[in-house]
Protein backbone atom coordinates (compact mmCIF):
# COMPACT_ATOMS: atom_id res chain seq x y z
CA UNK A 1 0.00 0.00 0.00
CA UNK A 2 1.41 3.37 -1.03
CA UNK A 3 1.95 6.05 1.58
CA UNK A 4 -0.33 8.37 -0.34
CA UNK A 5 -3.26 7.76 -2.64
CA UNK A 6 -2.05 7.34 -6.22
CA UNK A 7 -3.71 9.27 -9.02
CA UNK A 8 -5.37 6.59 -11.12
CA UNK A 9 -8.27 8.43 -12.71
CA UNK A 10 -8.60 11.62 -14.69
CA UNK A 11 -11.38 12.75 -12.37
CA UNK A 12 -8.90 12.87 -9.47
CA UNK A 13 -7.26 15.86 -11.18
CA UNK A 14 -8.41 19.41 -11.72
CA UNK A 15 -10.09 19.81 -15.12
CA UNK A 16 -7.37 22.15 -16.40
CA UNK A 17 -4.72 19.52 -15.59
CA UNK A 18 -6.44 16.44 -16.97
CA UNK A 19 -4.56 16.75 -20.27
CA UNK A 20 -1.44 15.59 -18.37
CA UNK A 21 -3.28 12.43 -17.35
CA UNK A 22 -4.07 11.85 -21.03
CA UNK A 23 -0.40 12.36 -21.94
CA UNK A 24 0.72 9.76 -19.39
CA UNK A 25 -1.92 7.35 -20.71
CA UNK A 26 -0.60 7.97 -24.21
CA UNK A 27 2.91 6.92 -23.20
CA UNK A 28 2.13 4.01 -20.87
CA UNK A 29 -1.42 2.96 -21.70
CA UNK A 30 -2.19 2.99 -17.98
CA UNK A 31 -1.41 4.93 -14.82
CA UNK A 32 0.65 3.27 -12.11
CA UNK A 33 4.05 3.39 -10.48
CA UNK A 34 5.98 6.64 -10.23
CA UNK A 35 3.65 8.56 -12.53
CA UNK A 36 0.69 7.74 -10.28
CA UNK A 37 2.50 9.86 -7.69
CA UNK A 38 4.05 12.39 -10.07
CA UNK A 39 0.55 13.30 -11.27
CA UNK A 40 0.06 15.01 -7.89
CA UNK A 41 2.37 17.59 -9.49
CA UNK A 42 1.00 17.73 -13.04
CA UNK A 43 3.56 20.22 -14.29
CA UNK A 44 6.42 18.04 -13.05
CA UNK A 45 4.87 14.90 -14.56
CA UNK A 46 4.42 16.72 -17.86
CA UNK A 47 8.07 17.84 -17.87
CA UNK A 48 9.45 14.38 -17.01
CA UNK A 49 7.23 12.38 -19.34
CA UNK A 50 9.19 13.07 -22.57
CA UNK A 51 12.19 11.29 -21.06
CA UNK A 52 10.33 7.98 -21.22
CA UNK A 53 10.09 7.69 -25.02
CA UNK A 54 13.59 9.15 -25.34
CA UNK A 55 14.95 6.50 -22.98
CA UNK A 56 13.05 3.78 -24.84
CA UNK A 57 13.73 4.75 -28.44
CA UNK A 58 15.63 7.99 -28.75
CA UNK A 59 19.09 7.16 -27.49
CA UNK A 60 22.12 6.04 -29.46
CA UNK A 61 22.61 3.25 -26.91
CA UNK A 62 21.96 -0.40 -27.81
CA UNK A 63 18.80 -1.42 -25.89
CA UNK A 64 20.45 -4.30 -24.01
CA UNK A 65 23.35 -2.11 -22.87
CA UNK A 66 20.88 0.62 -21.86
CA UNK A 67 18.96 -1.89 -19.74
CA UNK A 68 22.14 -3.09 -18.05
CA UNK A 69 22.85 0.49 -17.00
CA UNK A 70 19.29 1.12 -15.85
CA UNK A 71 19.02 -2.15 -13.94
CA UNK A 72 22.37 -1.60 -12.26
CA UNK A 73 21.39 1.91 -11.18
CA UNK A 74 17.92 1.03 -9.91
CA UNK A 75 19.25 -2.02 -8.07
CA UNK A 76 21.73 0.23 -6.29
CA UNK A 77 18.76 2.38 -5.24
CA UNK A 78 16.81 -0.68 -3.99
CA UNK A 79 13.67 0.30 -5.87
CA UNK A 80 11.65 -2.86 -6.41
CA UNK A 81 8.94 -1.16 -8.47
CA UNK A 82 11.35 0.33 -11.02
CA UNK A 83 13.39 -2.88 -10.98
CA UNK A 84 10.30 -4.97 -11.83
CA UNK A 85 9.27 -2.67 -14.67
CA UNK A 86 12.75 -2.51 -16.15
CA UNK A 87 13.39 -6.26 -15.83
CA UNK A 88 10.27 -6.78 -17.93
CA UNK A 89 11.74 -4.46 -20.57
CA UNK A 90 15.11 -6.23 -20.37
CA UNK A 91 13.50 -9.61 -20.95
CA UNK A 92 11.43 -8.32 -23.88
CA UNK A 93 14.58 -7.10 -25.63
CA UNK A 94 16.41 -10.36 -24.98
CA UNK A 95 18.81 -9.55 -22.14
CA UNK A 96 20.09 -12.91 -20.87
CA UNK A 97 18.83 -14.14 -17.49
CA UNK A 98 22.37 -14.75 -16.15
CA UNK A 99 23.09 -11.02 -16.66
CA UNK A 100 19.86 -10.07 -14.87
CA UNK A 101 20.75 -12.48 -12.06
CA UNK A 102 24.16 -10.81 -11.53
CA UNK A 103 22.52 -7.39 -11.38
CA UNK A 104 19.72 -8.57 -9.05
CA UNK A 105 22.28 -10.07 -6.63
CA UNK A 106 24.67 -7.11 -6.93
CA UNK A 107 27.04 -9.89 -7.89
CA UNK A 108 30.53 -9.85 -9.33
CA UNK A 109 30.34 -8.82 -13.01
CA UNK A 110 33.62 -10.57 -13.90
CA UNK A 111 31.87 -13.21 -16.04
CA UNK A 112 29.98 -10.64 -18.10
CA UNK A 113 31.39 -9.43 -21.41
CA UNK A 114 33.97 -6.63 -21.01
CA UNK A 115 31.46 -4.11 -22.35
CA UNK A 116 28.71 -5.24 -19.96
CA UNK A 117 31.16 -5.36 -17.05
CA UNK A 118 32.35 -1.80 -17.76
CA UNK A 119 28.77 -0.52 -17.73
CA UNK A 120 28.06 -2.27 -14.42
CA UNK A 121 31.24 -0.85 -12.88
CA UNK A 122 30.50 2.64 -14.21
CA UNK A 123 26.95 2.70 -12.84
CA UNK A 124 27.87 1.12 -9.50
CA UNK A 125 30.67 3.61 -8.94
CA UNK A 126 28.44 6.52 -9.89
CA UNK A 127 25.59 5.34 -7.67
CA UNK A 128 27.79 4.44 -4.70
CA UNK A 129 30.32 7.27 -4.66
CA UNK A 130 28.90 9.86 -7.06
CA UNK A 131 32.17 9.54 -8.99
CA UNK A 132 33.65 7.24 -11.64
CA UNK A 133 37.25 6.09 -11.86
CA UNK A 134 39.05 7.52 -14.89
CA UNK A 135 39.88 4.10 -16.35
CA UNK A 136 36.23 2.99 -16.23
CA UNK A 137 35.08 6.30 -17.73
CA UNK A 138 37.71 6.13 -20.47
CA UNK A 139 36.89 2.52 -21.36
CA UNK A 140 33.29 3.45 -22.17
CA UNK A 141 34.09 6.83 -23.73
CA UNK A 142 36.78 5.35 -25.97
CA UNK A 143 34.51 2.47 -27.02
CA UNK A 144 31.33 4.50 -27.66
CA UNK A 145 32.04 8.23 -27.65
CA UNK A 146 30.92 11.14 -25.53
CA UNK A 147 27.30 11.38 -26.74
CA UNK A 148 26.75 7.72 -25.92
CA UNK A 149 28.21 8.14 -22.44
CA UNK A 150 26.21 11.29 -21.74
CA UNK A 151 23.00 9.55 -22.78
CA UNK A 152 23.80 6.40 -20.79
CA UNK A 153 24.46 8.48 -17.68
CA UNK A 154 21.40 10.70 -18.05
CA UNK A 155 18.96 7.91 -18.91
CA UNK A 156 20.08 5.74 -15.99
CA UNK A 157 19.81 8.72 -13.65
CA UNK A 158 16.31 9.49 -14.93
CA UNK A 159 15.30 6.05 -13.66
CA UNK A 160 17.12 6.79 -10.40
CA UNK A 161 14.85 9.83 -10.00
CA UNK A 162 11.85 7.54 -10.46
CA UNK A 163 13.36 5.25 -7.81
CA UNK A 164 13.30 8.12 -5.35
CA UNK A 165 9.60 8.69 -6.00
CA UNK A 166 8.54 5.05 -5.65
CA UNK A 167 10.72 4.50 -2.60
CA UNK A 168 9.57 7.65 -0.79
CA UNK A 169 5.91 6.87 -1.44
CA UNK A 170 6.23 3.08 -0.96
CA UNK A 171 4.69 2.32 -4.34
CA UNK A 172 4.16 -1.46 -4.37
CA UNK A 173 5.37 -3.76 -7.10
CA UNK A 174 2.49 -5.07 -9.20
CA UNK A 175 1.51 -8.67 -8.40
CA UNK A 176 3.89 -11.08 -10.06
CA UNK A 177 6.54 -8.42 -10.67
CA UNK A 178 10.19 -9.44 -10.41
CA UNK A 179 11.64 -8.50 -7.03
CA UNK A 180 15.12 -8.59 -5.58
CA UNK A 181 14.00 -8.87 -1.96
CA UNK A 182 12.01 -12.09 -2.03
Amino acid sequence: MSRYTPVTSKEAMAPDQQHVFDQVMGVFGRIRGPFSMLLHSPKLAERLLPMVPFAREGTVIDPQLRQIAILTAVRERDANYVWAAQVDVARRIGLAEPVIDVLRAKGDPEHLSPEQRDIVLYMRQLMRTNRVEQRVFDALKDRHGVQWLVELTAVANFYVALCGVVNAFDVPVPPGGDRFDH
